[in-house]
């Protein structure tokens, strides 16, 4: 349970003189005014309670708190001043938008009391929260890896997009990230209005028709439609609507949208799905990077070097038996029949349900081709070979 709190004021005696009366209580951090409020908050968050002073010289406490606000929306926000005049309170709720308006003298039990009810309202928000992407996540998971396995051509690059988009957001510490990962498992489910034919001719690197082309890229907009119903996802059907979008405007949906006015999730997505793409067209790393920067005006330039790094996470190639398989390896090549017929594509990750499936496979008529060749991280490679 998060008790850590921020004391925030201009007068260091002060800040002690808290300290001393809220450390048995709490776990306290101080900072000298507004600029050092800030820099904790963003090294040294999260804060269950940031509490801030309303006169401080350079930043005063409302503009403080809307900037502490902004960077870490789910700190639950008070202010604490000897200036409890109307108009200051208003514009302390409206612009820092506050939990609390306390003012000095402040008794310690009052301030410890008040502390508490923050506490107890950010455990609120932050268990909602946790609750939402969890559960979420989870059903999502299972209803993309079912998808994959019954239709691995519209469905087979899924996991490879998300690993991926998951990386990227942890790369650039993005807020609220598991609404942009679940746009990311959710994002092909459009494909269920695309004929298989059409599919198939994608998968396989086959020049599509015009009228063929036009139903594969309508397929984002037949997703928002569909993710759009569900409560709580508006934002994720958001980005799977703009996630052919690029970042000069050009490209699905035809709309003025561009650059920043495109949502974040949509911009790291469509970068993504890029990559696999051309990754699964037999494209080294360096030169789908090279493609990548050559496409001007596609792509927000912000991302490209967080993209570089993820991919530059080092990987070996291994070929494995089914009962060697591991979650977390991820698929060189596809996988087939002995008949030839698809399996699994390639870049998928390997999960349980995919391994327990390969063995079934394997006790039937149509067989599945051995060795599989596998990418594995080098910390799983070192367990790999102690095994």
């Amino acid at each position: 349970m998060n008790q850590k709190i921020l004391l925030v004021d201009d007068d260091p005696n002060i800040l002690q003189g808290f300290k001393r009366q809220l450390r048995k209580h709490f776990q306290v951090e101080t900072a000298i005014g507004g600029k050092e409020g800030l820099e904790a908050v963003a090294k040294e968050g999260p804060f269950a309670v940031i509490v801030s002073d309303m006169q401080m010289p350079e930043m005063d406490g409302i503009q403080f708190l809307n900037a502490a606000c902004q960077l870490a929306p789910e700190s639950v926000r008070m202010m604490l001043t000897g200036n409890a005049d109307q108009q200051t309170a208003s514009n302390a709720v409206n612009e820092g938008r506050i939990f609390r308006f306390l003012t000095k003298p402040c008794a310690p039990e009052t301030l410890i009391e008040a502390i508490e009810a923050g506490i107890k309202q950010y455990q609120l928000v932050t268990a909602e929260r946790d609750l939402l992407s969890k559960t979420l996540s989870g059903s999502v998971s299972v209803l993309t890896e079912v998808l994959s396995l019954v239709n691995p051509a519209a469905f087979g690059q899924t996991t490879s997009i998300r690993r991926l988009v998951r990386q990227m957001c942890q790369e650039l510490q993005v807020p609220n990230a598991w609404e942009i990962e679940i746009a990311a498992m959710l994002c092909q489910v459009g494909c269920v209005t695309v004929p298989e034919a059409t599919l198939a001719k994608l998968s396989n690197g086959e020049t599509l028709t015009d009228e063929e082309l036009q139903t594969y890229q309508d397929h984002p907009q037949a997703g928002y439609n569909l993710i759009s119903k569900i409560p709580r996802l508006r934002g994720a059907a958001e980005i799977i609507a703009y996630q052919q979008k690029c970042f000069n405007g050009s490209g699905m949906p035809n709309d003025e949208k561009q650059a920043d006015q495109i949502p974040l999730g949509a911009r790291i997505l469509k970068l993504v799905i890029d990559v696999v793409q051309l990754i699964a067209a037999e494209k080294t790393t360096e030169l789908t990077l090279r493609i990548i920067r050559d496409r001007e005006g596609w792509y927000d330039p912000n991302l490209l070097d967080s993209l570089a790094s993820v991919l530059g996470i080092k990987y070996v190639v291994n070929s494995v038996s089914i009962s060697q398989l591991e979650e977390g390896m991820v698929l060189e090549e596809h996988v087939l029949s002995k008949q030839g017929d698809l399996l699994l594509t390639s870049g998928q990750e390997v999960t349980l349900s995919m391994c327990e499936r390969l063995k079934k496979f394997l006790g039937t008529a149509k067989g599945v081709q051995e060795p599989i060749h596998v990418r594995c991280p080098l910390s799983q490679v070192e367990c790999f070979d102690k095994s």
